[in-house]
């Protein structure tokens, strides 16, 4: 058997169904479109969510909440994440700059230190934000924070 021997298996393939080919076809009159209607002109494409001319569900339902336009969105790094760099990396001092080096997060991240895990080595820590318990927790293992 090679390459160009190769066929479907049997009863794998169909042909086309060929409309609008004639009466005796089966498929002609209407071309199994059916009477009148969007779907039976040519050029028909369905509208997302689209209910006949019925209102759509999506404008049906109320809608609700609030969408802060100001909200600042941080990048949460946690004291175990920290903890682990450090040890990897022989670290003393860890800033913004270190987590995209690491590839914890982008250029553009805030970055927000949280207070999961523990930490033994002094550490600076450098960051946008830090949570009262990572805040407390880099103090009392000797380290230093400050806020960018």
């Amino acid at each position: 058997m090679e390459l160009h021997n190769l066929k479907p298996a049997k009863g794998a393939t169909h042909h086309d169904k060929r409309v609008g080919r004639g009466a005796g076809s089966g498929h002609g009159g209407y071309s199994t479109r059916g009477l009148k209607g969007a779907k039976s002109r040519s050029g028909y494409s369905s509208k997302l969510g689209f209910e006949g001319g019925q209102m759509p569900l999506q404008r049906r339902l109320p809608k609700f909440g609030f969408t802060n336009i100001k909200r600042v969105e941080f990048k949460a790094i946690n004291l175990s994440t920290l903890e682990d760099l450090a040890a990897k990396h022989n670290l003393t001092e860890i800033t913004n700059e270190t987590l995209v080096e690491a590839g914890f997060v982008s250029s553009k991240d805030m970055v927000k230190i949280l207070g999961n895990g523990a930490i033994t080595r002094a550490l600076a820590v450098k960051a946008n934000a830090f949570s009262k318990s990572a805040e407390a927790a880099i103090v009392a293992a000797g380290g230093s924070i400050e806020k960018l």
